[in-house]
Order: C-alpha cells, then sequence, then structure tokens
C-alpha cells in the first residue's frame, strides 16, 4: 500500500539539501515500504592517499613478500592493515 508523504522541496544546492536531511526524517516524506534493494558492483570505496615514511628494510621486505605472492606491494600492505584491523573484531 502507498503512503502519501510530505512532499519533498527544492534545493538550491547540495549543500541546502544536506543540512534539509540533517534535521528532517525522510520517513515523513520517503514510503520506505515501497524501496528495494539496488546492487552497485561498480562503484569502489573511496580512497584517500597518505605518505607514510618506512625504513628501508622493512619496505625491501614488503615489496619481496608481494613480488612472493605476484601482488602489488602497496595492494599487499592494504590486504595485512585490513587483516591486522579486523583480527579479533569477528569482522
Amino acid at each position: 500500500m502507498k503512503r502519501q508523504g510530505k512532499k519533498i522541496p527544492a534545493f538550491a544546492s547540495e549543500q541546502e539539501e544536506r543540512e534539509f536531511w540533517e534535521t528532517h526524517d525522510s520517513s515523513e516524506y520517503v514510503d520506505w515500504t515501497q524501496a528495494k534493494r539496488v546492487a552497485l558492483p561498480n562503484l569502489k570505496p573511496t580512497t584517500q592517499s597518505i605518505s607514510l615514511r618506512l625504513p628501508v628494510s622493512l619496505l625491501e621486505g614488503i615489496k619481496s613478500a608481494a613480488n612472493s605472492k605476484d601482488v602489488p606491494y602497496q595492494s599487499l600492505i592494504k590486504i595485512w592493515l585490513h587483516e591486522k584491523l579486523h583480527e579479533g573484531h569477528g569482522h
């Protein structure tokens, strides 16, 4: 059964829309019972570039380990960091 909600206002900017949704409950405007799950398989997580200073011997060891696994060393670092972060957290 479709529910009639409040009309979503027109916004002059993304910032104005963001401020609106920060202070309003979307369930008053959208009938979420009619929502359908959507898969977006081509989306990539947002990443941020960082600068990290490592001892040369550590970096060479990481590169050697990555080479033996046939993966780029930066990818291996990301894998190891992800594994360590979720170790013991049950994720």
